[in-house]
Protein backbone atom coordinates (compact mmCIF):
# COMPACT_ATOMS: atom_id res chain seq x y z
CA UNK A 1 0.00 0.00 0.00
CA UNK A 2 0.92 3.67 -0.72
CA UNK A 3 1.67 5.96 2.92
CA UNK A 4 -1.65 7.49 1.76
CA UNK A 5 -3.76 4.29 1.63
CA UNK A 6 -2.20 2.92 4.33
CA UNK A 7 -3.39 6.15 6.27
CA UNK A 8 -6.75 6.35 4.78
CA UNK A 9 -10.60 5.05 5.94
CA UNK A 10 -12.34 6.82 2.73
CA UNK A 11 -15.14 4.52 1.94
CA UNK A 12 -15.27 2.27 4.61
CA UNK A 13 -18.53 1.93 6.73
CA UNK A 14 -18.75 1.83 10.64
CA UNK A 15 -21.37 1.12 13.39
CA UNK A 16 -20.63 3.02 16.49
CA UNK A 17 -22.67 2.39 19.85
CA UNK A 18 -23.67 5.21 22.56
CA UNK A 19 -22.33 7.53 19.69
CA UNK A 20 -24.57 10.74 20.38
CA UNK A 21 -22.30 11.65 23.55
CA UNK A 22 -18.80 11.82 24.92
CA UNK A 23 -16.18 9.67 23.64
CA UNK A 24 -18.67 8.12 21.16
CA UNK A 25 -19.85 11.25 19.70
CA UNK A 26 -16.13 12.18 19.36
CA UNK A 27 -15.33 8.97 17.58
CA UNK A 28 -18.28 9.34 15.19
CA UNK A 29 -17.22 12.92 14.16
CA UNK A 30 -13.33 11.80 13.54
CA UNK A 31 -14.59 8.21 11.56
CA UNK A 32 -16.93 10.85 9.97
CA UNK A 33 -14.18 13.24 9.24
CA UNK A 34 -12.06 10.79 7.51
CA UNK A 35 -14.78 9.54 4.96
CA UNK A 36 -16.14 6.71 6.86
CA UNK A 37 -20.48 5.80 6.64
CA UNK A 38 -21.26 5.90 10.37
CA UNK A 39 -24.30 4.72 11.82
CA UNK A 40 -24.51 5.22 15.62
CA UNK A 41 -27.12 4.85 18.50
CA UNK A 42 -28.48 6.33 21.65
CA UNK A 43 -30.53 4.72 24.40
CA UNK A 44 -33.62 7.37 23.71
CA UNK A 45 -34.59 8.57 20.48
CA UNK A 46 -34.88 11.70 21.90
CA UNK A 47 -31.08 11.79 22.36
CA UNK A 48 -30.54 10.77 18.70
CA UNK A 49 -32.64 13.45 17.76
CA UNK A 50 -30.79 15.90 19.53
CA UNK A 51 -27.65 14.87 18.55
CA UNK A 52 -28.77 14.96 14.91
CA UNK A 53 -30.21 18.74 15.33
CA UNK A 54 -27.22 19.99 16.68
CA UNK A 55 -25.03 18.20 14.02
CA UNK A 56 -27.16 20.22 11.38
CA UNK A 57 -26.50 23.09 13.23
CA UNK A 58 -23.26 23.30 13.50
CA UNK A 59 -20.82 24.56 10.59
CA UNK A 60 -17.88 22.47 11.61
CA UNK A 61 -19.87 19.54 12.44
CA UNK A 62 -22.74 19.95 9.46
CA UNK A 63 -20.74 18.65 6.65
CA UNK A 64 -19.94 15.20 8.17
CA UNK A 65 -23.49 14.67 9.00
CA UNK A 66 -24.48 13.51 5.24
CA UNK A 67 -22.33 10.81 6.00
CA UNK A 68 -23.82 9.64 9.72
CA UNK A 69 -27.00 8.59 10.44
CA UNK A 70 -29.00 7.02 13.75
CA UNK A 71 -31.26 5.04 16.30
CA UNK A 72 -32.54 4.59 19.37
CA UNK A 73 -31.21 1.23 21.15
CA UNK A 74 -31.11 0.52 24.27
CA UNK A 75 -27.86 -2.23 24.36
CA UNK A 76 -28.38 -3.98 27.32
CA UNK A 77 -31.50 -5.16 25.31
CA UNK A 78 -30.73 -7.91 23.05
CA UNK A 79 -33.97 -7.44 20.59
CA UNK A 80 -32.60 -4.13 20.54
CA UNK A 81 -29.32 -5.22 19.83
CA UNK A 82 -30.37 -7.26 16.52
CA UNK A 83 -32.86 -4.41 15.20
CA UNK A 84 -29.39 -2.29 15.55
CA UNK A 85 -27.28 -4.36 13.68
CA UNK A 86 -30.33 -4.47 10.90
CA UNK A 87 -30.81 -0.74 10.64
CA UNK A 88 -27.10 -0.27 10.66
CA UNK A 89 -26.84 -2.88 7.72
CA UNK A 90 -29.65 -1.15 5.92
CA UNK A 91 -28.58 2.24 5.75
CA UNK A 92 -24.81 1.73 5.16
CA UNK A 93 -25.88 -0.61 2.18
CA UNK A 94 -25.33 -4.09 2.97
CA UNK A 95 -21.75 -3.70 4.54
CA UNK A 96 -20.25 -3.16 7.41
CA UNK A 97 -16.08 -2.55 7.71
CA UNK A 98 -15.85 -1.31 11.42
CA UNK A 99 -17.61 -2.26 15.05
CA UNK A 100 -16.86 0.53 17.70
CA UNK A 101 -18.27 -1.32 21.15
CA UNK A 102 -18.57 2.00 23.06
CA UNK A 103 -21.91 2.46 24.69
CA UNK A 104 -21.59 2.02 28.86
CA UNK A 105 -22.66 3.07 32.20
CA UNK A 106 -21.25 3.32 35.20
CA UNK A 107 -22.25 2.84 39.04
CA UNK A 108 -20.73 3.93 42.73
CA UNK A 109 -21.88 1.75 44.94
CA UNK A 110 -19.66 -0.37 47.62
CA UNK A 111 -19.96 -4.56 46.72
CA UNK A 112 -22.34 -4.95 49.50
CA UNK A 113 -24.43 -2.62 48.48
CA UNK A 114 -24.94 -3.87 44.47
CA UNK A 115 -27.86 -5.35 43.90
CA UNK A 116 -28.42 -8.15 41.26
CA UNK A 117 -30.48 -5.64 39.22
CA UNK A 118 -27.45 -3.47 39.43
CA UNK A 119 -25.04 -6.06 38.50
CA UNK A 120 -27.33 -7.86 35.69
CA UNK A 121 -27.79 -3.92 34.65
CA UNK A 122 -24.04 -3.11 34.36
CA UNK A 123 -22.89 -6.58 32.51
CA UNK A 124 -25.72 -6.62 30.36
CA UNK A 125 -24.64 -2.79 29.00
CA UNK A 126 -21.38 -3.02 29.33
CA UNK A 127 -19.91 -6.42 28.73
CA UNK A 128 -22.82 -8.63 27.50
CA UNK A 129 -23.66 -5.69 24.60
CA UNK A 130 -20.16 -5.95 23.69
CA UNK A 131 -19.94 -9.98 22.99
CA UNK A 132 -22.97 -9.74 21.46
CA UNK A 133 -23.22 -6.96 18.55
CA UNK A 134 -19.65 -8.48 18.09
CA UNK A 135 -20.92 -11.75 17.03
CA UNK A 136 -23.80 -10.19 14.62
CA UNK A 137 -21.37 -8.00 13.18
CA UNK A 138 -19.01 -11.02 12.36
CA UNK A 139 -20.67 -12.24 9.28
CA UNK A 140 -20.68 -8.98 7.76
CA UNK A 141 -16.91 -8.27 8.71
CA UNK A 142 -15.93 -11.56 7.07
CA UNK A 143 -18.44 -10.29 4.29
CA UNK A 144 -16.49 -6.98 3.58
CA UNK A 145 -13.19 -9.17 3.74
CA UNK A 146 -12.32 -9.01 7.07
CA UNK A 147 -12.42 -5.62 9.11
CA UNK A 148 -11.84 -4.06 12.67
CA UNK A 149 -13.74 -4.50 16.26
CA UNK A 150 -12.45 -1.67 18.66
CA UNK A 151 -13.69 -2.31 22.43
CA UNK A 152 -14.03 1.16 24.41
CA UNK A 153 -12.65 0.09 28.24
CA UNK A 154 -11.45 1.72 31.10
CA UNK A 155 -8.58 2.15 33.08
CA UNK A 156 -10.93 0.66 35.97
CA UNK A 157 -10.47 -2.62 34.15
CA UNK A 158 -7.06 -2.52 35.32
CA UNK A 159 -6.71 -0.64 38.84
CA UNK A 160 -8.74 -0.46 41.83
CA UNK A 161 -11.28 2.72 42.13
CA UNK A 162 -13.59 2.59 45.65
CA UNK A 163 -16.78 1.66 44.94
CA UNK A 164 -16.92 0.36 41.12
CA UNK A 165 -16.11 -3.28 41.19
CA UNK A 166 -19.10 -4.01 38.94
CA UNK A 167 -18.29 -1.59 36.40
CA UNK A 168 -14.56 -2.27 37.38
CA UNK A 169 -15.47 -6.02 36.40
CA UNK A 170 -17.47 -5.30 33.17
CA UNK A 171 -13.85 -3.54 31.86
CA UNK A 172 -11.82 -5.90 32.81
CA UNK A 173 -13.77 -8.71 31.10
CA UNK A 174 -13.84 -6.64 27.94
CA UNK A 175 -10.14 -6.45 27.70
CA UNK A 176 -9.66 -10.16 27.51
CA UNK A 177 -12.54 -10.93 25.44
CA UNK A 178 -11.09 -8.70 22.93
CA UNK A 179 -7.62 -10.81 23.45
CA UNK A 180 -9.49 -13.94 22.43
CA UNK A 181 -11.77 -12.51 19.34
CA UNK A 182 -8.44 -11.06 18.35
CA UNK A 183 -7.14 -14.58 18.46
CA UNK A 184 -10.30 -16.49 17.41
CA UNK A 185 -11.30 -14.31 14.25
CA UNK A 186 -7.46 -13.62 12.89
CA UNK A 187 -7.96 -16.13 10.25
CA UNK A 188 -10.95 -14.42 9.00
CA UNK A 189 -8.81 -11.43 8.56
CA UNK A 190 -10.71 -9.04 11.39
CA UNK A 191 -8.28 -7.31 13.81
CA UNK A 192 -10.15 -6.80 17.57
CA UNK A 193 -8.32 -4.27 20.17
CA UNK A 194 -9.26 -2.56 22.96
CA UNK A 195 -8.85 0.98 23.88
CA UNK A 196 -9.02 1.90 28.29
CA UNK A 197 -9.52 5.57 28.49
CA UNK A 198 -8.57 6.74 31.78
CA UNK A 199 -10.29 10.27 32.66
CA UNK A 200 -11.81 12.05 30.12
CA UNK A 201 -13.83 14.95 29.91
CA UNK A 202 -17.55 13.52 29.44
CA UNK A 203 -21.17 12.87 30.82
CA UNK A 204 -20.61 9.43 31.79
CA UNK A 205 -22.35 9.96 35.64
CA UNK A 206 -24.92 11.89 34.60
CA UNK A 207 -25.91 9.53 31.96
CA UNK A 208 -25.64 6.40 34.23
CA UNK A 209 -28.20 8.53 36.44
CA UNK A 210 -25.76 9.55 39.05
CA UNK A 211 -26.19 13.02 40.66
CA UNK A 212 -23.06 14.06 42.33
CA UNK A 213 -22.17 17.36 44.52
CA UNK A 214 -20.65 19.48 42.43
CA UNK A 215 -17.88 20.01 45.11
CA UNK A 216 -17.37 16.48 45.46
CA UNK A 217 -17.02 15.62 41.94
CA UNK A 218 -14.64 18.69 41.63
CA UNK A 219 -12.55 16.86 44.59
CA UNK A 220 -12.65 13.61 42.35
CA UNK A 221 -11.29 15.22 39.63
CA UNK A 222 -9.00 16.85 41.60
CA UNK A 223 -7.51 13.76 42.96
CA UNK A 224 -7.39 11.93 39.70
CA UNK A 225 -5.29 14.72 38.45
CA UNK A 226 -2.93 14.46 40.92
CA UNK A 227 -2.23 10.75 39.85
CA UNK A 228 -1.55 11.79 36.27
CA UNK A 229 2.17 12.62 35.25
CA UNK A 230 0.26 14.80 32.58
CA UNK A 231 -1.38 16.75 34.91
CA UNK A 232 -4.86 17.07 33.56
CA UNK A 233 -8.24 14.82 32.65
CA UNK A 234 -8.16 13.65 28.71
CA UNK A 235 -10.83 14.74 25.89
CA UNK A 236 -12.91 12.37 24.13
CA UNK A 237 -10.94 13.56 21.06
CA UNK A 238 -7.66 11.84 22.38
CA UNK A 239 -9.32 8.87 22.55
CA UNK A 240 -11.02 9.09 19.33
CA UNK A 241 -8.01 9.40 18.08
CA UNK A 242 -6.39 6.39 18.62
CA UNK A 243 -9.64 4.47 17.88
CA UNK A 244 -9.77 5.44 14.15
CA UNK A 245 -5.95 5.17 13.99
CA UNK A 246 -6.54 1.06 15.46
CA UNK A 247 -9.08 1.18 12.67
CA UNK A 248 -6.53 2.18 9.72
CA UNK A 249 -4.91 -0.49 7.04
CA UNK A 250 -1.60 1.54 9.37
CA UNK A 251 -2.62 -0.73 12.41
CA UNK A 252 -2.60 -3.96 10.25
CA UNK A 253 -0.53 -5.49 12.41
CA UNK A 254 -2.04 -4.34 15.48
CA UNK A 255 -4.52 -6.95 17.27
CA UNK A 256 -5.64 -8.05 20.66
CA UNK A 257 -3.99 -5.28 22.49
CA UNK A 258 -5.69 -3.13 25.22
CA UNK A 259 -4.70 0.36 24.37
CA UNK A 260 -4.61 2.89 27.67
CA UNK A 261 -5.05 6.38 26.80
CA UNK A 262 -4.73 8.09 30.01
CA UNK A 263 -1.99 10.50 30.28
CA UNK A 264 0.33 8.04 32.03
CA UNK A 265 -2.24 6.97 34.94
CA UNK A 266 -1.50 3.37 34.55
CA UNK A 267 2.74 3.67 34.83
CA UNK A 268 2.61 6.30 37.85
CA UNK A 269 4.01 5.85 41.48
Amino acid sequence: MSREERWSLAGKTALVTGGTKGIGRAIVEELAGFGVRVHTCARSDADVRERLREWDADTDAGRLRARVTASACDVSVRGDREALMATAQAELGGKLDILINNAGQTMFRPATESTAEDYARLMATNLESCFHLSQLAHPLLLHAGGGVVVNVSSLAGFIVYPQLSVYSATKGAMNQLSRSLAVEWARDGIRVNCVAPGGIRTDIMSSSGITLDPAVARGMVEAEIARVPLDRIGEPEEVASVVSFLCMPAASYITGQVICVDGGRTIAA
